[in-house]
């Protein structure tokens, strides 16, 4: 039993969070769906969302990893128990779990936890195996389709699904109680400065890129769309759950927080941030050309404005170095994996979008705040009546 009054405030907060997204499940799903269907899903709904919300935790990701003592038969245990439970959802509501790429899941959810409990050093520096881990965990999760994803409800589009939950789960578990980077902050906890810092940011962005939308007629206005408080929160939720936590949690959590203390440690941050540039620089020419349209030079201009505000930040507010280096390395990286937009415009203002994101996270250190904000400006043409040319 987790003893404690510290870990035990952690487990009752996160009930609470619990409590409160479950209730929402439910109300947004009734009318769609039928109770038999709802309840089925409810219990697997809340004990995953209970576990997420629990886990990253500083507090209870340190008991787990005291509990473990690096023993390979007590650390593989969490993802074989989830491979189960996914099984189970799947069987429950009468689907072959066994069909098409679902033999990938045990890789999806051993894999990561495995390369860390072999390699025991979990106090080491960041090194090359750290983001080998990471994209050959990303990279199938993201490019191939796992029948069956097990929505949530089941029969139709819902608020996640049973793998989304179950990858990210499984990602947490391996990097930070495994692995044991502690500082991840995919964790939610509510605090008013951070929250603050979400909205200013959010407005600030949208801003600019209104800016810069409306003048190439990338963004206009629909005069027949009206302001729905309810249509606007069953279209922020789904988007936080089942999009922006996993992206945040990988873009920012994970990647941004590596590369930024890989650089650290790095004799010359420089030598990234040249790099850097260079390849990216290369690969947003190569996408913006590549493409149909006007303004194929828009994704490189990003890219040189987000990295020169990022050595402008470094040489002359001293800011640090690993930290605005990584945040430029990520945010263009994370415009051009949405090349399959098809949009040269679309893919710049993801650049911008993923520094306005990684700017979050280095002032929050939490990957929920991050994921309110990218929740935030994916509706916000629901929000203001706009609608995106892409």
């Amino acid at each position: 039993m987790i003893v404690g009054n510290t870990t035990g405030k952690a487990l009752l907060r996160s009930g609470i969070y619990t409590v409160i997204l479950s209730l929402l499940f439910v109300f947004f799903t009734w009318a769609d769906h039928s109770a038999a269907v709802i309840f089925t899903a409810l219990p697997y709904f809340i004990i995953l969302y209970f576990v997420f919300f629990v886990m990253g935790k500083p507090e209870v990701s340190e008991w787990l990893r005291s509990q473990m003592q690096s023993e390979i038969k007590k650390i593989i245990l969490f993802p074989l128990i989830l491979t189960v439970v996914y099984y189970s959802y799947i069987i429950i509501n009468g689907d072959n779990p066994f069909k098409g790429t679902v033999f990938l899941l045990p890789y999806l959810f051993l894999f990561p936890a495995l390369v860390f409990a072999a390699n025991k050093h979990t106090e080491r520096n960041i090194d090359w195996l750290d983001f080998t881990t990471l994209i050959l965990f990303v990279l199938p999760v993201t490019i191939v389709k796992i029948d069956f994803g097990g929505e949530m409800p089941y029969t139709g589009n819902g608020f996640d699904s049973v793998f989304r939950i179950a990858v990210m789960l499984s990602a947490v578990y391996a990097f930070v109680i495994v692995r044991n980077l502690h500082d991840v902050g995919c964790y939610p906890v509510f605090r008013w400065r951070s929250l603050f810092t979400v909205l200013w940011v959010w407005l600030a962005f949208y801003v600019f890129v209104f800016a810069i939308g409306y003048s190439v007629n990338f963004i206009r206005f629909a005069p027949e769309k009206h302001f729905d408080l309810k249509v606007v929160i069953a279209g922020i939720i789904p988007v936080f759950l089942h999009t922006a936590l996993f992206e945040e949690l990988v873009f920012r959590g994970l990647l941004q927080n590596l590369l930024g203390k890989r650089i650290d440690q790095s004799r010359s941050w420089m030598v990234f941030w040249s790099w850097g540039l260079g390849i990216l620089l290369l690969i947003a020419l190569l996408a913006g050309y590549s493409l149909h349209g006007s303004m194929q030079w828009f994704p490189a201009m990003v890219t040189i404005f987000l990295f020169a505000a990022a050595l402008g930040l470094i040489k002359w507010f001293k800011l640090k170095a690993g930290d605005y280096t990584s945040l430029a390395i990520t945010s263009v990286i994370f415009g051009l994996v949405h090349y399959h937009s098809g949009s040269i415009i679309f893919i710049g203002l993801a650049c911008i979008g993923g520094w306005a994101y990684g700017y979050c996270y280095l002032k929050t250190r939490n990957v929920f705040y991050c994921a309110l904000l990218h929740a935030l400006v994916n509706t916000s043409p629901l929000i203001f009546g706009l609608v995106l040319a892409k």
